[in-house]
């Protein structure tokens, strides 16, 4: 098929290829100079037709992007930060992990500025001013210094990096708030699309919308039962939802304002919200408990292998797993997707065996995930053994 000009249809924005455009040009210039002229690969006529023909196409696919970036459906990157804003939502930012940390010295040391780190050699940073107490400990709460989901499980906080005079010893007793990464576009139009069902026919959908939409929240999951029994472990005539990320307090008086008056809302964190007219309604929710995956890979290097190659294989893993929606079972089969998103081509690498469990369980084809669990990985239980 030959070049035809951008022209839009019933099924979108129509632009050519670059080799029909160069292809046209050739024969403009011919139509101009003779079909006699010298056109070939190795002519400066043709380098020059073919960087003429390159601008055109990158025009195009200029035009074919602006045109995308008018729905939510296909719009990307900051496109789709902008339509969005249509609906009052926004991009979540990276958020930042945290962790209450148990602080041990001298009664009465002072700590200006500390931090610690994990065993993985993540620093966390402590209040910017901290007193030991008369009993020689503290309890604070340490921020992680990086953004996204970094995982510290109980103990794994135990280094001090800024020691300081009568100061001992840091550990955590409780795993740490996980933080979020940065809303990925596929994430944004689903959390656009329940938005959008804020006013919705359906009660129920509306709830959803408005913890979707809520500040801080990663994840959510939503369960209703409304029959008069014992349903998946759910009470009768009730919602239950799932929420990873948000404040307390905030997800509570959202789910107050969309539920129906008399339902019963499932869950074992309470907050109190209080009617416009004094009556204290008790709404309950759950947060995610948590399922730590381990996946082991072996693969056989081809030509073309680099160490980067198993450093993609591991980030893949990492981004697929903690990526799960609550609620959704793992399935060890379906690691090869990622695995193999590192292959390249040609390939440089195959894959010998792979494997995953719950951690410190065997390892098992499906890993069951609950109705309130989430699963999650951490990059060091991702390995990668490379065999001959």
């Amino acid at each position: 098929m030959g070049y035809v000009a951008p022209y839009v249809d019933e099924a979108g924005l129509h632009i050519s290829g670059y080799p029909e455009i160069r292809d046209c040009l050739i024969e403009e210039m011919k139509g101009i100079f003779g079909q006699d002229i010298y056109l070939e690969p190795d002519s400066q006529d043709y380098q020059m037709i073919s960087a003429f023909a390159l601008m055109i196409y990158d025009t195009q696919q200029a035009l074919l992007l602006a045109y995308q970036n008018n729905s939510p459906a296909t719009a990307v990157h900051t496109g789709l930060d902008r339509i969005v804003a249509i609906n009052g939502i926004r991009r979540k930012k990276a958020g930042y992990s945290s962790c209450a940390v148990k602080l041990s010295g001298t009664p009465h040391t002072k700590i200006n500025q500390g931090i610690v780190a994990d065993k993985r050699g993540q620093q966390w940073a402590l209040p910017e001013q901290v007193t030991i107490g008369a009993s020689g400990s503290v309890q604070v709460t340490a921020v992680c210094k990086s953004a996204g989901r970094m995982i510290a499980n109980p103990g794994d906080i135990d280094t001090i990096v800024t020691p300081t005079k009568g100061w001992t010893a840091v550990e955590n007793l409780v795993s740490a708030a996980v933080g979020a990464e940065e809303e990925t576009d596929s994430a944004l139009r689903i959390k656009q699309s329940a938005s959008v069902a804020n006013p919705s026919r359906s009660v129920f959908e509306g709830t959803i919308g408005a913890i979707a939409n809520a500040p801080g929240v990663v994840r959510h999951a939503a369960y209703e039962n409304d029959t008069d029994e014992v349903l998946n472990g759910l009470p009768p005539h009730s919602i239950t939802l799932v929420v990873e990320g948000g404040e307390d307090d905030q997800l509570g008086q959202l789910i107050y304002l969309h539920k129906t008056p008399g339902c019963y809302t499932n869950g074992d964190v309470v907050v109190q919200v209080a009617g416009a007219y004094g009556i204290t309604t008790p709404i309950r929710f759950y947060q995610p408990g948590y399922v730590d995956v381990e996946v082991t890979v072996q693969i056989h290097p081809l030509s073309g292998y680099t160490d980067a190659t198993v450093a993609a294989i591991r980030e893949n893993i990492y981004t697929s797993i903690n990526q799960l929606a609550i609620g959704q079972s793992a399935y060890t089969a379906n690691l090869n997707g990622p695995v193999l998103e590192a292959l390249g081509q040609p390939p440089t690498f195959y894959v010998e065996q792979l494997t995953a469990n719950r951690k410190n369980e065997a390892a098992a084809s499906v890993i069951e995930i609950g109705l309130i669990e989430a699963a999650r990985i951490a990059m060091e239980d991702i390995r990668v053994e490379v065999v001959s």
